[in-house]
Protein backbone atom coordinates (compact mmCIF):
# COMPACT_ATOMS: atom_id res chain seq x y z
CA UNK A 1 0.00 0.00 0.00
CA UNK A 2 1.57 3.34 -1.03
CA UNK A 3 0.95 6.94 1.42
CA UNK A 4 -1.83 7.70 -1.22
CA UNK A 5 -3.84 4.60 -0.66
CA UNK A 6 -3.69 5.12 2.70
CA UNK A 7 -4.54 8.45 2.44
CA UNK A 8 -7.57 7.55 0.30
CA UNK A 9 -8.26 4.76 3.16
CA UNK A 10 -9.35 8.08 5.23
CA UNK A 11 -13.14 8.95 5.57
CA UNK A 12 -14.88 12.25 5.12
CA UNK A 13 -14.87 13.22 8.26
CA UNK A 14 -10.78 12.75 8.67
CA UNK A 15 -9.81 15.03 5.62
CA UNK A 16 -7.57 17.59 7.80
CA UNK A 17 -6.09 14.35 8.69
CA UNK A 18 -5.52 13.11 4.95
CA UNK A 19 -4.30 16.76 4.03
CA UNK A 20 -1.59 17.00 6.69
CA UNK A 21 -0.44 13.69 5.72
CA UNK A 22 0.02 14.77 2.60
CA UNK A 23 1.38 18.15 3.05
CA UNK A 24 4.15 16.66 6.02
CA UNK A 25 5.55 14.29 3.27
CA UNK A 26 7.29 16.81 1.68
CA UNK A 27 7.76 19.25 4.41
CA UNK A 28 11.01 21.32 3.80
CA UNK A 29 12.00 21.91 7.19
CA UNK A 30 13.69 18.46 7.88
CA UNK A 31 15.88 17.20 5.40
CA UNK A 32 14.83 13.28 3.52
CA UNK A 33 16.55 11.20 6.04
CA UNK A 34 15.10 12.88 8.84
CA UNK A 35 11.51 13.46 7.61
CA UNK A 36 12.11 9.26 6.46
CA UNK A 37 12.94 8.47 9.75
CA UNK A 38 10.49 10.09 11.30
CA UNK A 39 7.44 8.55 9.67
CA UNK A 40 8.76 5.28 9.53
CA UNK A 41 9.67 5.98 13.79
CA UNK A 42 6.06 6.99 14.41
CA UNK A 43 4.50 4.30 12.22
CA UNK A 44 5.96 1.78 14.14
CA UNK A 45 4.96 3.69 17.25
CA UNK A 46 1.53 3.74 16.41
CA UNK A 47 1.34 0.08 16.10
CA UNK A 48 -1.03 -0.79 13.13
CA UNK A 49 -0.14 -2.79 10.56
CA UNK A 50 -1.71 -0.80 7.87
CA UNK A 51 0.06 1.79 8.61
CA UNK A 52 2.97 0.73 9.43
CA UNK A 53 3.24 -0.88 5.43
CA UNK A 54 1.96 1.83 3.97
CA UNK A 55 4.67 4.39 5.35
CA UNK A 56 7.88 2.16 5.37
CA UNK A 57 6.55 1.48 1.78
CA UNK A 58 6.41 4.94 1.23
CA UNK A 59 9.68 5.81 3.06
CA UNK A 60 11.90 3.32 3.85
CA UNK A 61 13.29 3.44 0.53
CA UNK A 62 14.19 6.78 1.02
CA UNK A 63 16.26 5.48 3.72
CA UNK A 64 19.81 3.77 3.74
CA UNK A 65 19.33 0.12 5.24
CA UNK A 66 21.35 1.38 8.10
CA UNK A 67 19.36 4.34 8.74
CA UNK A 68 16.01 2.06 8.53
CA UNK A 69 17.15 -0.43 11.52
CA UNK A 70 17.63 2.87 13.34
CA UNK A 71 14.57 4.42 12.84
CA UNK A 72 13.09 1.04 13.58
CA UNK A 73 15.19 0.43 16.74
CA UNK A 74 14.19 4.30 17.95
CA UNK A 75 10.67 3.13 18.02
CA UNK A 76 11.44 -0.31 19.89
CA UNK A 77 13.54 1.11 22.27
CA UNK A 78 11.88 4.36 23.36
CA UNK A 79 8.61 2.09 23.39
CA UNK A 80 10.32 0.41 26.41
CA UNK A 81 12.37 3.16 28.02
CA UNK A 82 8.83 5.70 27.32
CA UNK A 83 7.11 3.27 30.21
CA UNK A 84 10.32 3.09 32.41
CA UNK A 85 10.81 7.13 32.58
CA UNK A 86 7.20 7.74 32.26
CA UNK A 87 6.73 5.60 35.55
CA UNK A 88 9.86 7.25 37.01
CA UNK A 89 8.79 10.81 36.76
CA UNK A 90 5.11 10.39 37.41
CA UNK A 91 5.48 7.94 40.50
CA UNK A 92 8.95 10.29 41.83
CA UNK A 93 10.43 9.25 44.89
CA UNK A 94 13.34 6.76 44.97
CA UNK A 95 12.92 5.43 41.55
CA UNK A 96 14.68 8.35 40.05
CA UNK A 97 18.08 7.65 41.90
CA UNK A 98 17.71 3.68 41.16
CA UNK A 99 19.83 2.61 37.99
CA UNK A 100 17.25 1.80 35.17
CA UNK A 101 19.17 -1.31 34.80
CA UNK A 102 17.91 -1.78 31.63
CA UNK A 103 20.17 -2.35 28.05
CA UNK A 104 19.72 0.90 25.62
CA UNK A 105 23.38 0.24 23.49
CA UNK A 106 21.64 1.41 20.45
CA UNK A 107 21.25 5.25 21.92
CA UNK A 108 24.43 5.55 22.32
CA UNK A 109 25.55 3.78 18.66
CA UNK A 110 22.44 4.33 16.33
CA UNK A 111 24.04 3.50 13.50
CA UNK A 112 23.19 7.32 12.05
CA UNK A 113 23.94 10.61 13.17
CA UNK A 114 23.10 11.01 16.34
CA UNK A 115 20.84 14.43 16.27
CA UNK A 116 18.52 12.03 13.82
CA UNK A 117 18.06 9.38 16.32
CA UNK A 118 17.35 11.41 18.80
CA UNK A 119 14.82 13.20 16.81
CA UNK A 120 13.10 10.04 16.34
CA UNK A 121 13.10 8.96 19.56
CA UNK A 122 11.22 12.13 20.02
CA UNK A 123 8.57 11.64 18.17
CA UNK A 124 7.62 8.01 19.06
CA UNK A 125 8.22 9.32 22.98
CA UNK A 126 5.14 12.40 21.95
CA UNK A 127 3.07 9.45 21.11
CA UNK A 128 3.79 7.38 23.95
CA UNK A 129 3.35 10.43 26.11
CA UNK A 130 6.32 10.20 27.83
CA UNK A 131 7.38 14.04 29.35
CA UNK A 132 10.37 13.06 30.86
CA UNK A 133 11.72 11.08 27.44
CA UNK A 134 10.30 14.52 24.90
CA UNK A 135 12.16 16.83 27.50
CA UNK A 136 15.59 14.80 27.10
CA UNK A 137 15.14 14.51 23.75
CA UNK A 138 14.15 17.97 22.46
CA UNK A 139 17.21 19.02 24.77
CA UNK A 140 19.92 16.94 22.53
CA UNK A 141 18.36 17.93 19.10
CA UNK A 142 18.50 21.61 19.90
CA UNK A 143 21.98 21.22 21.17
CA UNK A 144 22.76 19.51 17.91
CA UNK A 145 21.64 22.39 15.68
CA UNK A 146 17.64 21.60 14.81
CA UNK A 147 15.89 24.86 15.29
CA UNK A 148 12.25 24.85 16.97
CA UNK A 149 10.64 24.72 13.64
CA UNK A 150 11.99 21.33 13.18
CA UNK A 151 11.19 19.60 16.59
CA UNK A 152 7.80 20.97 15.46
CA UNK A 153 7.84 19.39 12.04
CA UNK A 154 8.82 16.13 13.69
CA UNK A 155 5.97 16.08 16.52
CA UNK A 156 3.78 17.37 13.92
CA UNK A 157 4.24 14.12 11.81
CA UNK A 158 4.25 11.77 14.85
CA UNK A 159 0.73 13.51 15.80
CA UNK A 160 -0.63 12.99 12.58
CA UNK A 161 0.53 9.15 11.66
CA UNK A 162 -0.76 8.42 15.26
CA UNK A 163 -4.61 9.61 14.65
CA UNK A 164 -4.64 8.40 11.25
CA UNK A 165 -3.76 4.72 12.44
CA UNK A 166 -6.47 5.92 15.53
CA UNK A 167 -8.77 6.40 12.70
CA UNK A 168 -8.37 3.08 10.73
CA UNK A 169 -8.31 1.16 13.78
CA UNK A 170 -12.04 2.65 14.42
CA UNK A 171 -13.12 2.19 11.31
CA UNK A 172 -12.33 -1.44 10.40
CA UNK A 173 -13.91 -1.78 14.10
CA UNK A 174 -16.76 -0.23 12.96
CA UNK A 175 -16.75 -2.59 9.65
CA UNK A 176 -16.68 -5.69 11.61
Amino acid sequence: MSLEALRNRLPEYAKDLKLNLGSLSTDPLLDQQKLAGTFVASAIASRNAEVIRAIVAEFGPKLSPEALVAAKAAAGIMGMNNIYYRFVHLVGGDYATLPAKLRMNVIAKPGVEKVDFELWSLAVSAINGCGMCMESHEKVVKHGGLSTEQVQAAVRIASVVHAVAGVLEAEDALAA
